[in-house]
């Protein structure tokens, strides 16, 4: 009796979980592994980061997700090695063999060659980050309480958010909610007006992926949340007390603050080097591995590299961003080719992948957000954008369970402004005020 084909998938994100869910009828024996025992759900980490949900609300457990899937086998672990020539994969604790090999590792933050910003402006792509960073901004309100130095004040209470892309825009605006319901209500020695958000772009406009008219209606949301949009601006230096960007050929503007985040830049996941070394691929563009049309490494067709870790491209030849929704198609994608092949199915080799973009959208603030939807791209904006993005939000979120307590907690935040979990968790945020 032969054995039943072997699918490893690194990396329970997106596309992974994506690609092994789509397995779960075919005869084949998964192992998906990941540092994490969780799946995140990383499009909402910004409201973990102003205190609208607790991590809870949007992590959960592989194992409980795919527990009914009895061909598939979650590891709790961090690959070392893979062996493209071996067909295997290596963890501290265990070497794995396979027949295909699916890559969906993501990535983690670019600073553009400046990793030492990383200790002073964190990023936002984990549990980690998004607490971290709701430390600080809780942190910073505590010490401006405290503060009898006009000018310590000042900059505990301006927050510079670099990069004005999705994330940059809605960590903005929820940023600016918080601070001025806090500081009206929590704290009555502060002025709200003290409170400076500014919004850091190198490009020309926010969302600058967007149509013209949402842009402008970003501009708009933007400004009545009081958020001061530099565009054009390149950030040439980060130190504990202040910012420089450059505004112009020799224009210069520093910014003093002790509070900067990171949404400028992504890079790939380290892993990305030692899947390279393997198969002798040179990476692309920001680390990431370059992809054949059916997302296959060229010379090894078992090896596939999906989600953000995949310098991929659409029919047209632009390279596909890095979403959610491209990630997820891609793993179903993969999944139905190890499909065909197990079933012998000849037209395996001829249908590249095609990305269908069905719309993204970006929420600045209460109850207001930009989309682009369906397949005829239709343009929203304002409340209707705004219940579009809280309705898709929260069907995509994994479990059921989690979707209730989103929605109830949505609901509670949004008629009451309170945010129930905004807490200082870290000794270290607390010490600095």
């Amino acid at each position: 009796m032969s054995r039943a084909h072997r699918v490893v998938i690194i990396g329970g994100g997106f596309g992974g979980l994506a690609c092994a869910q789509a397995l779960k009828k075919v005869p084949v024996e998964v192992t998906l592994i990941d540092r994490r025992n969780f799946h995140l759900f990383q499009p909402l980490l910004y409201q973990v980061a102003t205190g609208d949900l607790s991590p809870a609300n949007i992590a959960s457990p592989l194992r409980a997700i795919l527990r009914r899937q009895k061909n598939c086998r979650v590891v709790l672990g961090e690959v070392e090695s893979i062996d493209a020539r071996e067909k295997t994969v290596t963890t501290a604790r265990e070497a794995f063999g396979y027949d295909t090999l699916v890559v969906a590792a993501g990535s983690t933050h670019g600073y553009f060659g400046h990793d030492e910003w990383a200790r002073l402006a964190p990023g936002l792509k984990t549990v980690e980050d998004a607490t971290t960073i709701r430390n600080r901004i809780l942190a910073a309100f505590e010490r401006a309480a405290m503060e009898t130095d006009a000018a310590i004040r000042k900059s505990a209470l301006t927050f510079a958010i670099i990069g004005a892309g999705p994330t940059g825009v809605e960590l903005a605006g929820a940023l600016s909610e918080l601070g001025h319901y806090l500081l009206r209500n929590d704290f009555p020695g502060i002025d709200p007006c003290e409170l400076k958000i500014v919004l850091c772009e190198a490009g020309k406009e926010p969302l600058g992926m967007y149509p013209e008219p949402l842009i402008r209606k970003a501009r708009e949301a933007l400004q009545r949340l009081n958020v001061r949009l530099v565009t054009n601006g390149m950030v040439t230096e980060i130190h504990p007390n202040h910012l420089v960007i450059q505004t112009g050929k020799d224009s210069y503007e520093t910014l003093v603050t002790s509070n900067v985040i990171w949404a400028a830049g992504v890079a790939a996941s380290p892993l990305g080097k030692v899947l390279a070394a393997s198969t002798g691929v040179e990476p692309a563009r920001a680390g990431k591995i370059p992809v054949q049309h059916d997302l296959s490494i060229a010379g090894h067709p078992n090896i596939y590299v999906i989600g953000d870790l995949a310098a991929a491209q659409s029919k047209d030849g632009q390279p596909l961003p890095a979403l959610a929704p491209v990630a997820i198609q891609q793993g179903q994608y993969v999944a139905r080719r190890i499909s065909r092949k197990v079933y012998g199915d000849p037209e395996v080799t001829e249908k590249p992948f095609e990305y269908r973009d069905r719309g993204s959208m970006a929420v600045i603030g209460r109850y207001s957000a930009v989309a682009v939807v369906g397949p005829k791209k239709w343009q929203l904006s304002g409340w209707l954008a705004w219940m579009a993005w809280l309705f898709i939000h929260l069907m995509e979120i994994t479990q059921f369970r989690n979707r209730l307590i989103v929605l109830f907690q949505w609901g509670w935040t949004y008629w009451t402004r309170d945010r129930s979990a905004r807490l200082i968790t870290n000794r270290e945020a607390v010490e600095q005020t």
